[in-house]
């Protein structure tokens, strides 16, 4: 099986069908990251399709001085900031519109709860929010947040611990 690296060097080389490939590999990541961000099925569908679209245009220019999954997690944080900006004048989930998780167990409160922290995660500041979001919604460790975000394992502690805080006080107030 060719890995990620191989696969590009392919795609560069004119071979489409290594781009899908790629794509077929990393799609149900990439769709699960924007559904767990945006809570929403067909905004996530439109995330992913622009991402991949992005991805076709500008992975001829891929330098391989990292691992493509960190170029990916770049890309999908790049196209989820630049979606919370634009739709930042919105009400993002409403009560009655959380979309059913196929989870018979949760309950109105829990999904308050979960309203209510992604509300205070959308408020806070870009870097912590990345670092919070790939915590949650990737399980990402902090020596590979570091790497994807180019800052050290020990400034990405330093801000999810921060966000923590500021979470705290904004659900609390």
């Amino acid at each position: 099986m060719k890995n990620d690296h191989d696969l590009i060097h392919e795609f560069q080389s004119g071979n489409d069908s290594a781009f899908d490939e790629l794509v077929q590999r990393h799609l149900q990541m990439v769709f699960g990251f924007f559904v767990k961000i945006t809570q929403d099925k067909m905004a996530a569908e439109d995330l992913a399709q622009d991402l991949f679209i992005k991805l076709y245009r500008y992975l001829k220019k891929f330098r391989f001085e990292s691992a493509f999954t960190t170029y990916l997690y770049r890309a999908q944080l790049n196209t989820i900031n630049s979606w919370l900006r634009r739709n930042k004048w919105r009400n993002f989930l409403h009560l009655d519109d959380i979309p059913e998780t196929g989870r018979s167990d949760d309950t109105v409160e829990d999904q308050w709860r979960k309203k209510e922290l992604w509300d205070g995660i959308y408020q806070l500041p870009k870097k912590q929010r990345t670092v919070v979001m790939m915590r949650i919604t990737e399980e990402l460790s902090y020596q590979e947040i570091g790497k994807i975000m180019h800052i050290s394992e020990g400034s990405a502690k330093v801000n999810f611990h921060h966000a923590l805080n500021k979470l705290k006080e904004i659900i609390h107030e």
